[in-house]
């Protein structure tokens, strides 16, 4: 897959895992394994780019005596996710299209 796509997917897939709850980086990682490969190298990245935006907030709390960050996603992150799923739209459109091409051969 195009990596600026799949940037775009994954940003969106990040903000959808909180848009469920407050997480942390292992937990969304195993809450995306079945859907969309993704490692921890790929994943903190993400989060520090989402906080930046303003799409997620990030606090630490203590589990079994060590500091756990903790993600919670912000408005900005839900309006993220719904101008994904209004861009989809078109992304099917795309994709038909294309499709259509190739099928027509």
């Amino acid at each position: 897959m195009n990596a600026q796509l799949k940037k775009g997917l994954l940003d969106v897939c990040v903000l959808s895992v909180l848009n469920r709850g407050e997480s942390y980086g292992y937990k969304m990682l195993k809450d995306l394994s079945g859907y969309v490969d993704i490692s921890e190298s790929t994943l903190y990245p993400i989060l520090r780019r989402l906080e930046i935006n303003g799409c997620v907030t990030v606090h630490s709390v203590e589990h079994e005596g060590r500091l756990r960050k903790m993600y919670s996603i912000t408005g900005a992150g839900k309006n993220q996710i719904l101008e994904f799923l209004q861009d989809w739209n078109e992304v099917e459109l795309i994709y038909s299209y294309i499709k259509e091409g190739i099928d027509s051969d």
